[in-house]
């Protein structure tokens, strides 16, 4: 990203989710929009809202899907998060959601993980740990309610499904993925540890790495050696797969050696994940982005064949979405990739709000969070017509919109999403009642992007820790 210029990569990186090792993906503005008549499609919009509620309308609505993907507008509002915890604890209890996973690095998933279900750490030093850089956002105390009431709903509930924490992202390539395929090699394929160990020598990180640091050094090396680290990491996964399954693990799934192998692979695919992202030159970037897409895509499917059961996968909208809003730089969204491979079986769901306030970064040099007002969205936005419906807080289908309110939400238009960065290209700008994001709202065309649409009337930050 090195050849954006100052304003344009303000404006990439404010409009986007966690991008790798800088926060990229919603984009700026598409070429086509037409405002229209906001209040054409209002009455047909009022009939088919549903209030929010206990979130049955939206657990009807969301049917037999096997992944829900559930957005955001902004990577800090208070109220995007506890509906996540809610929507989760709703599917859990009456669909049979077993796993949340949150665009977060795969490693960090493990950590998490291992505390959810055998308690294992502590999930407070965890999130302080992994959850820097790109991932800062995710430190709040939302979140860490979440984990610690996924750990006691397993202690709780012994004789039902456990749940899981999944982190099917790349930019963090912690030591635990290491680890596992390490210790694999040494207890089934000891021929291969000397060489896995002169492979992956240097890129593990050392104890006591800071997540958010080691991110920063990556994206500062040459491209070379970023290749040279790419190349390392993906020929342990090309040996470990030209090896194939142990001796004696021909017997199933059920045998512990076809476990730790396919444990061992996808760890080591997640390490070449995390290396191969960073091996991207700047002029690369929408192939960067694709890759990265993709690959949340991979790493959400590969845990739902394993384990059969149901996941709510949390992310930015543009993440979720179906439809690029700026495919020039960010081509192919993981929901497009989803909907690929599980055809009706994957359904998102976006997030709008009217107003409120957020937290975000002041530009990409900074390390502080500051807080942000968002007024009321003008005339022509999205926003402007949402808020006009009769409740506050309502979820639509949009697959099931009468043509009257069809038309509406097939049209693009300018739609809020706040990712790391606050959107301004004034670098003297201060958080305050009167900061207004800049002209590069990206442009939306509801219905294309989403099945479901959920509007909030009011957001307030999250609560960071």
């Amino acid at each position: 990203m090195h050849a954006i210029t100052r304003i344009r990569r303000r404006r990439l990186l404010g409009l986007a989710g966690a991008a790798l090792a800088a926060g990229a993906l919603l984009p700026a503005a598409s070429a086509s929009a037409d405002t229209g008549d906001q209040d054409q499609p209002l009455s047909a919009l009022r009939q088919r809202a549903r209030p929010l509620g206990d979130l049955d309308a939206v657990v009807r609505m969301v049917g037999d899907a096997r992944v829900v993907g559930l957005g955001e507008a902004s990577h800090s509002g208070h109220e995007f998060f506890t509906l996540k915890q809610r929507t989760f604890k709703k599917l859990v209890a009456t669909r049979g959601f077993t796993t949340f996973a949150l665009e977060a690095s795969w490693s960090t998933g493990l950590r998490l993980d291992a505390y959810v279900v055998h308690g294992v750490g502590d999930p407070a030093e965890i999130m302080r740990e992994e959850f820097q850089g790109q991932y800062v956002f995710w430190n709040t105390e939302e979140y860490l309610d979440l984990i610690r009431w996924m750990r006691h709903y397993n202690l709780s509930h012994p004789d039902r499904p456990t749940l899981h924490f999944v982190g099917n992202d790349l930019g963090y390539a912690g030591p635990e993925a290491f680890d596992q395929v390490g210790e694999y090699v040494r207890a089934y394929r000891p021929d291969l540890a000397r060489r896995v160990e002169a492979l992956y020598e240097g890129l593990r990180p050392a104890a006591g790495t800071q997540a958010g640091a080691w991110m920063g050094r990556q994206l500062g090396k040459d491209v070379a050696s970023r290749e040279a680290e790419r190349d390392r990491a993906a020929r342990v996964l090309t040996l470990l797969r030209d090896a194939g399954r142990p001796e004696g693990a021909a017997g199933g799934r059920a045998s512990r050696a076809t476990r730790a192998y396919e444990w061992a692979v996808q760890n080591a695919t997640a390490v070449a994940q995390s290396f191969t992202g960073y091996a991207f030159p700047a002029e690369q970037f929408p192939e960067r982005m694709r890759y990265r897409d993709r690959i949340m895509a991979e790493n959400t499917a590969w845990w739902l064949d394993r384990t059969g059961g149901k996941i709510l996968l949390a992310s930015n909208n543009g993440h979720v979405a179906y439809v690029s809003d700026s495919p020039q730089e960010f081509p192919e969204p993981t929901g497009a990739f989803l909907r690929e491979r599980l055809g009706a079986k994957y359904v998102n769901i976006g997030l709008t709000f009217g107003r409120g306030s957020i937290n975000a970064l002041p530009d990409f040099t900074a390390q502080v969070p500051r807080t942000y007002a968002v007024p009321p969205a003008p005339a022509g936005h999205n926003e402007h017509t949402l808020d006009r419906v009769r409740y506050e807080d309502y979820a639509l289908d949009l697959r099931t919109a009468p043509a009257a309110a069809r038309a509406w939400l097939d049209m693009a238009r300018p739609t809020r999403s706040y990712g790391l960065y606050w959107p301004t290209p004034d670098d003297d700008s201060t958080p305050d009642d009167d900061a207004t994001p800049d002209d590069s709202t990206p442009r939306t065309a509801l219905a294309r992007s989403y099945d479901i649409l959920i509007h909030l009337h009011r957001v307030r930050p999250g609560r960071l820790r």
